[in-house]
C-alpha cells in the first residue's frame, strides 16, 4: 500500500486522492506559478501507518474521542519513511513546512483555515512524526465543531498530507483577487508583515494592507507598526521564532510598491485559472513572489459588489396592480409589454430610432421580480425619462404619478441630466424633433385615443371560434395576433399617461404658485364629479343590482350563501336580475381583484365576490348614498374649487387663460387615463383565457401535472414550445422547479417597498431598505397626501383582503392598497385610507370621482389603526386622527 502512498505536481492526483490545498497546488504548478517545491501523502499513507486492529477501531468509533484514541497508535512504516526521506532531497530544501490537505479542505464552499495543524520549519529528520501529528488533527473536537457548524459529514476521514520546502521569506502575507470584506470585485486586498506569514496567521502582528485595482494601481494603503516578526532560526530549539523590531523598520512598509503589485497580479492570474476569486498565501524573497496556498474566497457569496451598477426599486404604484406574489407568466408577459410599449412611446414623442436602440437594454429591464414580487427599476425609469426633454421637471411629475416617496437623489439626477443634455447640445436638430413630436402627439391625441378604440375593439372582437374549442396551435396564433395588433401597439394609452403626467403636475404647480394652494390640495377639487369615468359603473351597477335583489329575500339569502352554479341554475325564477348580471359579467368580467395577474381568477370564472357583494348591499336597510348625492358633493367641492381660482385670478387674463387650458386639458387626461387603463384590463383578460386554454391543452398532451402550472412557465416558453423556438421541451420539470421556489416566498422577509442594489440584482443584495426603517406610526394622528377632500368621522375597518371582507355602512374603509377590484367595497363607505398610492393611483381617482373623501401615501397606516377605532379624517389636508381606540373603549366597558 505504501508504494502508492507520495505523489509529486506533476502526477495529476485530484483532491479526491490528495485533498483539495495540494490538488490546487498541483494544477498551479504545472500551469506555471511560482510554486515552492512539494509532494503529498494521501489518506492511504495514513491507513499504512495504521495496525489492523487501530484501523478498525478508527473505523468503528462511535464517536470522535474514540477515534481519536486509535490514532495513538500511529506509526509510519520504514518502507514508508524511507520514501518520504527520497522525496525530500528532491525538494533541496534544509527545512519544510508540513501542512493538511483534507479532501474537503480548500473547496469552495469550506476552507478549514486553521483547523487542522501546519509545522513550519521543520527538518527532514522531523518529517515522519509531523506528518502522524497531521493526522491527528484531523480528529479533534475543533474540527468536529466546523463540520457541525457547516452541515458536513460527521465521520472522520484521514486528510492528505503537503510537504512544501520553506520559503526564507523577506515578507509574507495573505493576498485576495477581491474584496472579501466589503464584496468589491474588482479590487485585490494584499496583507503583508516582515518575515514568514505566521505572525499574520497567529495575530501576534498587524499587518499592511493595501487594495490595488484591476488595472494595477495602488489605491490605499494602510501601514502598520510592526513590532514583531517571524524568522526561521534553526539555532534555536524550534526553527520560527519571534523577534523585536524597533525604530524606523517597524513603521517601513513590509513591500515595496512593486512586490505589492506582484502579490495582487498573482492573486488575480489565481482566479483566472480556477474561475472563482481566490485568497493566497504567499511569501517574497529577494524580489521573487513565491505562491504557497490558493483555496477560493468562501464570504462573497453573501456580499454583493459596491462597485457594480446601482439600481433603486420602488413599488409603490405597480403593488395596485401586481401585489404579492406574482408568477413568472404574469411577470415575463407584463416586462415584455412594458418593454415594447415604452420603446415604441419613445419613437412616437420623437426620439431618434438610433437613440431608442441603443437604449434596448433600459427598455428589456424597466421591471423586476424579487422574491416573487414586481417592482419598477426605477433608474431605468428616470433614463427612459432623460430622452425626452424637460428631464427635470418631469422626473418629479412622474415621481407623483407613481407615488413615489423618495426623490431621486441628485448625484443620479445630475448624471442623467447631464448625459441627457450634452446628447441634445450636441444636436440641436434631435432636440427640436424631440419637442416636434410632443407637441404633435399632442395635438393628434384626440384622434389616436379614437383610432385606438377602434383597433382594440376589432382585436378583441369574439373570434370565429371560441378559445375552448381551438387547438392548441391555433390559441398561439390568436395570441400572436394580439400581441402584434395591441400589446406592441399601445400608443393612445402611453401618450395619454405621459400628458396626464405633466398636465396633472402643471396644475398642481399653478395652483400652489397663483391660487395660493399651500395645501397642495386644490387641483384634486378641480378634477371632482369630471364624468365619463368608467371606473365608478360598476359601484353604481352593484348598487342597482342590490335593488334588484332586495325585492325578494329568498334572492339575497342565495346571493350570499350558495355557490356560483347553484346560484346560475336557479336565477331563472329572476329574469330581470339575471339579466343585469350578465350586462354586468359582459362588460366588467375581466375587472377582479388582482385584474393584471393571468393567475386572479376573472369574475367570469368565479364570480363569487361579485355575488356576495350584492347580498351584502342588499341586506342593508340603506342602500349608501342616494342617486343625487354623490354628484351633488361633487359638484360642490369642483364650483367652490373653481371660485377659488376664479377670485385669485380675476385681476390676470392671462393667466386666468393659461390656467384654464391646462385645467381642462388635465381633466381630459386624467379622465382617459383611467378610461384606457380598463381597456388594459379587457386586453389583459382575453390573454389570461387564452393561457388558460393553453394549459389545459398542455396538461392534456401530458406536458404540465396540472393545467395551471402554465402559469409557473414563461410566455415564450409556453409559447416556443409549439412554435419551435423554446430552448427547453420539459415543461413540467421547468413548472415544478418554480413551483418549488416561489412557495418559499411567501415564508422570507418581504423586500422592502424602496430599496437599492449593487452588481448583480440576486448576489447578496438584501433588499432592505435604502434609509434606516422609520419607527410604525405613534400618537393619535397621521399624515398623508388629501386625495379627495371632505371631513369624516367614523369607525375603521381594516381590510386586507377584499374577497372575504364586509364593510358596514358609514364605516372608513382602512387598505395598505386598492386595485380596482375593491370597487364593490367603496359605496358603502365613508372614507378612504390608503397606506400606498398617489394622487393618479387608482384609488384616488375613483375616491374623487365618487366623492369620497380620500387620504393616500398613509405609511403604516393599517398597523396604527385599527378595526373599530373611532377616526377623523380630512381629505383635505391629509390628516387622520384617532378620537378613540377600540380596544380602550372594550376595556372601559368590560370595568
Amino acid at each position: 500500500m505504501a508504494v502508492n502512498c507520495l505523489v509529486g505536481p506533476d502526477e495529476g492526483a485530484t483532491a479526491e486522492t490528495i485533498g483539495g490545498k495540494a490538488a490546487a497546488l498541483g494544477r498551479l504548478s504545472r500551469a506555471g506559478f511560482p510554486i515552492p517545491a512539494w509532494f503529498a501523502l494521501t489518506p492511504d499513507g495514513f491507513w499504512a501507518s495504521l495496525p489492523d486492529d487501530a484501523a478498525r477501531a478508527f473505523r468503528d468509533a462511535a464517536d470522535w474521542s474514540q477515534a481519536r484514541a486509535a490514532l495513538d497508535a500511529i506509526a509510519i512504516p520504514a518502507a514508508l519513511a524511507t520514501q518520504i526521506q527520497e522525496r525530500l532531497k528532491s525538494l533541496a530544501a534544509a527545512r519544510v513546512a508540513v501542512r493538511s490537505s483534507a479532501i474537503d479542505e480548500d473547496s469552495r464552499g469550506h476552507s478549514f483555515a486553521g483547523q487542522l495543524e501546519s509545522y513550519l520549519g521543520v527538518a527532514p529528520e522531523e518529517v515522519a512524526a509531523r506528518i502522524a501529528d497531521v493526522w491527528r488533527s484531523a480528529v479533534t473536537e475543533r474540527v468536529l465543531a466546523y463540520r457541525k457548524e457547516h452541515g458536513l459529514p460527521l465521520t472522520p476521514h484521514p486528510p492528505g498530507v503537503l510537504v512544501q520546502a520553506m520559503i526564507e521569506a523577506d515578507a509574507a502575507g495573505v493576498g485576495f483577487s477581491a474584496d472579501p470584506v466589503g464584496g468589491a470585485r474588482s479590487v485585490r486586498i494584499v496583507s503583508a508583515v516582515r518575515g514568514l506569514g505566521t505572525a499574520l496567521v497567529s495575530g501576534e502582528a498587524e499587518a499592511d494592507t493595501w487594495r490595488v485595482s484591476r488595472e494595477g494601481v495602488i489605491l490605499d494603503c494602510a501601514i502598520a507598526v510592526k513590532t514583531l516578526e517571524h524568522r526561521m532560526d534553526p539555532a534555536a530549539g524550534h526553527s520560527v521564532t519571534a523577534r523585536i523590531v524597533s525604530g524606523a523598520a517597524a513603521s517601513a512598509p513590509a513591500l515595496r510598491s512593486e512586490d505589492v503589485i506582484a502579490v495582487a497580479r498573482l492573486a488575480e492570474r489565481a482566479e483566472r485559472h480556477f474561475g472563482v476569486p481566490q485568497d493566497i498565501e504567499w511569501a517574497v524573497r529577494e524580489g521573487k513572489a513565491y505562491l504557497l496556498q490558493s483555496r477560493p474566497i468562501t464570504t462573497l457569496g453573501g456580499l454583493a459588489d459596491p462597485d457594480g451598477e446601482r439600481v433603486i426599486w420602488d413599488n409603490s404604484n405597480i403593488v395596485e396592480s401586481y401585489g404579492g406574489i406574482t408568477t413568472p407568466l404574469t411577470f415575463s408577459f407584463a416586462r415584455r409589454a412594458y418593454e415594447e410599449v415604452y420603446r415604441e412611446f419613445c419613437r412616437l414623442m420623437g426620439v431618434p430610432r438610433g437613440r431608442v436602440e441603443r437604449n434596448r437594454r433600459t427598455f428589456r429591464a424597466m421591471l423586476g421580480l424579487i422574491r416573487g414580487r414586481v417592482y419598477y427599476n426605477l433608474t431605468n425609469w428616470y433614463r427612459v425619462l432623460a430622452l425626452l426633454p424637460g428631464f427635470q421637471a418631469n422626473r418629479r411629475f412622474m415621481e407623483q404619478m407613481m407615488g413615489v416617496k423618495e426623490p431621486l437623489p441628485e448625484s443620479v439626477a445630475a448624471e442623467l441630466a447631464g448625459a441627457g443634455r450634452l446628447q441634445r447640445l450636441g444636436d440641436a436638430m434631435l432636440l427640436m424633433r424631440t419637442l416636434g413630436g410632443l407637441v404633435l402627439n399632442h395635438i393628434t391625441l384626440e384622434r389616436r385615443i379614437r383610432a385606438f378604440y377602434r383597433r382594440l375593439e376589432s382585436a378583441l372582437a369574439e373570434p370565429p371560434e371560441s378559445l375552448a374549442a381551438m387547438r392548441l396551435d391555433e390559441l398561439v396564433i390568436h395570441y400572436r395576433d394580439l400581441e402584434r395588433r395591441l400589446l406592441a401597439w399601445w400608443d393612445a394609452p402611453l401618450v395619454n399617461d405621459f400628458f396626464a403626467m405633466i398636465f396633472y403636475g402643471a396644475l398642481r404647480k399653478l395652483a400652489q404658485r397663483w391660487c395660493g394652494d399651500a395645501g397642495g390640495t386644490l387641483q384634486n377639487d378641480l378634477l371632482c364629479g369630471e364624468g365619463g369615468m368608467i371606473s365608478a359603473e360598476p359601484a353604481q351597477r352593484v348598487r342597482n343590482l342590490a335593488g334588484l335583489a332586495a325585492r325578494d329575500p329568498a334572492l339575497v339569502a342565495l346571493l350570499a350563501a350558495a355557490a356560483p352554479d347553484v346560484v346560475r341554475a336557479r336565477l331563472d325564477a329572476y329574469p330581470e336580475f339575471r339579466t343585469e348580471l350578465d350586462a354586468y359579467i359582459a362588460k366588467f368580467g375581466d375587472r377582479c381583484l388582482e385584474e393584471l395577474k393571468l393567475e386572479s381568477a376573472s369574475l367570469r370564472d368565479d364570480p363569487t365576490t361579485l355575488l356576495r357583494a350584492i347580498a351584502s348591499f342588499a341586506q342593508r336597510a340603506e342602500q349608501g348614498r342616494s342617486d343625487d348625492g354623490g354628484p351633488s358633493i361633487e359638484r360642490r367641492l369642483r364650483a367652490d374649487a373653481e371660485s377659488r381660482v376664479a377670485t385669485a385670478l380675476t385681476k390676470n387674463p392671462a393667466k386666468r387663460a393659461i390656467f384654464r387650458w391646462v385645467l381642462r386639458h388635465a381633466r381630459d387626461r386624467v379622465r382617459d387615463r383611467e378610461n384606457l387603463r380598463f381597456e388594459r384590463t379587457r386586453l389583459f383578460g382575453r390573454c389570461r383565457a387564452i393561457f388558460v386554454e393553453i394549459g389545459k391543452r398542455l396538461y392534456a398532451l401530458g406536458r404540465l401535472d396540472d393545467p395551471r402550472d402554465v402559469f409557473y412557465l414563461e410566455t415564450e416558453e409556453a409559447l416556443g414550445f409549439v412554435e419551435a423556438t423554446a430552448t427547453a421541451t420539459d415543461l413540467a420539470s421547468m413548472a415544478r422547479i418554480r413551483k418549488t421556489e416561489f412557495a418559499r416566498y411567501p415564508a422570507m422577509d418581504a423586500p422592502a417597498e424602496r430599496f437599492e442594489t449593487t452588481g448583480a440584482v440576486h448576489q447578496g443584495n438584501a433588499f432592505r431598505a435604502s434609509r434606516p426603517a422609520t419607527e410604525a406610526p405613534a400618537g393619535d394622528h397621521l399624515v398623508g397626501t388629501g386625495a379627495c377632500p371632505g371631513a369624516v368621522r367614523g369607525r375603521a375597518r381594516v381590510i386586507h383582503d377584499p374577497r372575504t371582507a364586509r364593510i358596514e355602512q358609514g364605516e372608513i374603509l382602512v387598505a395598505r392598497y386598492t386595485d380596482p377590484g375593491w370597487i364593490m367595497l367603496f359605496p358603502a363607505c365613508a372614507g378612504l385610507l390608503v397606506e400606498r398610492g398617489s394622487m393618479l393611483s387608482h384609488s384616488a381617482i375613483v375616491a374623487r370621482e365618487m366623492a369620497i373623501p380620500a387620504i393616500v401615501g398613509l405609511a403604516g397606516v393599517t398597523s396604527w389603526v385599527e378595526t373599530g377605532d373611532l377616526v377623523d379624517m380630512d381629505g383635505a389636508s391629509g390628516i387622520v386622527r384617532i378620537v378613540e381606540r377600540q380596544a380602550a373603549k372594550a376595556q372601559s366597558a368590560a370595568v
